[in-house]
């Protein structure tokens, strides 16, 4: 049985699998960068070791030094949350070396999985939908055109082996083929180190749905219904739902059963995620498979009813899943926002820095998973993800309502934060009626664009505040030789003309 477990990760999602290790009476073993050494889930486990520079390259994707620390710790099992080496086959293969339990699938299902045309021949044999397209690598450019015109503009050009929106091109002009093939096989290898790339039939209108499986070592495997995730921005998840808003009872189940075939077919174990892209008359093709943990996975936790990393941890340890199919089912709606530190009105360029202040939501139906604190320097050498935002009600319409007072009541100063972009969707008609698929923010921008010119009581305020502030420190202002303004007209205090300078 496993009693200790270190954590291959940082942040947020190394707190959240503490939690669950500590509920499980399991001791845990954080690893922490240089830039990490005052992070929050280094002060959560019960023992935590530094592994190199800020870098990640230099601490948390260098095998050899997790490797060390685990044997140094007396860990016996290591958990590798996601991003990192949560996909890294290698990873997995030395952890077995070592004598050191993966809490995750085999590297043969990474492998198959992880490269995406390899994944595609494996669901056509399993009978899986899949998306019209080629299932080898796309080495000749003559070939690519010819292949195109077969199938049929528009189309997408994607890393083999992808994620995160790298390595992908939509093309939908013939002038575009060999800049796009071109492009995309660039940066799929400097991105994967793999130039590898694959043509797919595009799906207009296309909706993201995922099923969370699981499987253990005995050859149960169930799914966990499905997530609702198209609201994204450069092919990565903003807001995730479940349930979907456009499923039917049928669709779902005929998904589900396909969920875990594909699961299936290359012997999987632990839990995962099978991602389906669907249109608008719900057919629906699989697009990948994430064989590991997912950032979404709280809402399928908080609507079903199951602790996922407790699950994944039994898993390790060769026990037979605690539940059958017929024993799940969804209670009410969750919602998931992910909260960054970027700024959305430049960009989303990202903004890290010292948090000033900082106040979590609370209340009934809310859950929050983060890492920060008052005082803390989000450091630049990472995602700068903060926390996950989640809520759930007993149906859609109130869920919404509760993320907005949740989104209304969480207070970060010091940094710019996603919080009023997300705030902006949530008022969004499309979202609202849950009739939405990925082009959603591309649509909607007239909605989400900041209001550049403030209401007059928001001004108001701001000049209150700043009155205030003066009061609070009228020593300082009189250090630096500001006079006391006229206090009869407080209420434009702030605007030049009423401010006398010596």
């Amino acid at each position: 049985m496993i009693k200790k477990i270190l954590v291959a990760n940082r942040g947020e999602i190394a707190i959240r699998i503490i939690r669950s290790c500590r509920e499980m009476g399991i001791k845990s073993v954080a690893v922490y960068s240089d830039a990490d050494r005052t992070s929050s889930h280094v002060r959560s486990a019960d023992e935590a070791y530094n592994i190199g520079p800020a870098p990640s390259n230099e601490s948390y994707l260098v095998i050899d030094n997790i490797i060390e620390v685990a044997k140094k710790s007396g860990a016996d099992a290591i958990h590798p949350g996601y991003g990192f080496l949560s996909e890294n086959a290698n990873f997995t293969d030395r952890c077995e070396k070592e004598g050191i339990i993966f809490i995750g699938p085999s590297s043969y299902a990474i492998n198959t999985m992880g490269d995406k045309i390899t994944a595609r021949k494996k669901m056509q044999s399993a009978n899986v939908p899949v998306v019209p397209g080629t299932t080898e690598p796309i080495t000749d450019i003559n070939k690519a055109i010819e292949i195109i015109h077969q199938i049929g503009l528009p189309v997408m050009i994607k890393a083999s082996a992808g994620g995160g929106g790298k390595g992908m091109r939509l093309v939908t002009k013939k002038e575009d083929i060999v800049s796009a093939v071109t492009s995309a096989k660039s940066e799929a290898l400097a991105s994967f180190s793999n130039d590898a790339v694959y043509i797919e039939k595009y799906i207009n209108s296309p909706h993201h749905i995922e099923f969370q499986i699981v499987a253990d070592k005995h050859g149960n495997c169930v799914h966990l219904f499905e997530r609702e995730c198209s609201v994204q921005r450069r092919h990565q998840k903003v807001v995730e739902e479940t349930p979907s808003p456009i499923m039917t009872a049928k669709v779902r189940s005929e998904m589900g059963k396909h969920a875990v075939a594909a699961a299936k077919a290359v012997n999987y174990s632990g839990a995962g995620t099978i991602e389906f892209i669907v249109d608008d008359e719900l057919n629906y093709y699989f697009l990948e498979m994430n064989t590991r943990l997912q950032v979404e996975h709280p809402i399928t936790e908080r609507v079903v009813g199951v602790d996922l990393v407790k699950t994944q941890i039994n898993i390790a340890n060769g026990e037979p899943l605690k539940f059958k199919q017929e024993d799940l089912k969804q209670n009410g709606h969750a919602i998931e926002v992910r909260i960054y530190a970027e700024d959305p009105d430049n960009n989303f360029m990202p903004n890290p820095g010292k948090i000033e202040h900082i106040t979590e939501p609370l209340g009934f139906g809310v859950r929050h998973d983060g890492y920060v604190y008052a005082g803390y320097e989000i450091p630049v050498h990472y995602d700068p993800l903060i926390s996950k935002l989640i809520v759930w009600a007993s149906t859609r319409s109130e869920a919404i309502d509760r993320l907005k007072r949740a989104l209304y009541a969480y207070k970060i100063t010091g940094i710019k934060t996603s919080i009023p972009f997300l705030s902006r969707i949530l008022d969004v008609p499309d979202f609202v009626n849950g009739k939405y698929n990925t082009h959603f923010i591309q649509d909607n921008e007239k909605y989400l664009k900041a209001d550049k010119n403030p209401p007059q009581r928001v001004k108001d305020i701001s000049a209150i505040a700043a009155f205030v502030d003066y009061l609070n420190n009228l020593d300082k202002y009189k250090e630096q030789r500001f006079c006391k303004p006229q206090l009869n007209n407080w209420k434009t205090f702030g605007r030049k003309k009423n401010v006398t300078r010596l």
